[in-house]
């Protein structure tokens, strides 16, 4: 399979991922008391990372080799994009998971991981476009 293929796949998969989890599954949140919200967090943590981390890391190491054999604008701005989603995955999503996990004040970092959420919302439509644009342009 062509590597820019799969890297349009999976940056698409990651915008339909950040998608939901932005206007359904965060969301959700909120509707559950503090009981049900720890019990079904819990459960859906280890979920969703067996189908975040394996899109994560395929998208971080598509980037570093395009970034090291293409050296270019798209590849520059594509790999400061994926580092930055990483970043902000592990400076401020997963210790506010942590938190909810820890039960401290699980509703308000619920409501905190809406608001911040829009940041990866943001990065990866982002990503995504530049890497169609790059795609259909050397195509």
């Amino acid at each position: 399979m062509d590597l820019k293929i799969l890297q349009l796949l999976v940056d698409f998969g990651l915008v339909v991922l950040i998608w939901l989890v932005q206007l359904c599954i965060y969301p959700a949140f909120i509707y559950y008391n503090n009981q049900n919200l720890l019990r079904w967090h819990n459960s859906y943590t280890p979920k969703i990372t067996v189908i975040v981390l394996p899109l994560m890391l395929t998208q971080l190491f598509l980037s570093i080799y395009f970034l090291y054999n293409q050296k270019d604008f798209y590849s520059l701005t594509n790999s400061i994009l994926v580092v930055l989603t990483w970043l902000s995955t592990f400076l401020i999503y997963v210790p506010l998971h942590q938190k909810i996990t820890l039960n401290k004040n699980a509703h308000l970092n619920s409501k905190k991981l809406i608001q911040y959420n829009w940041l990866r919302v943001f990065a990866w439509n982002l990503i995504f476009l530049l890497n169609l644009i790059n795609y259909l342009i050397n195509s």
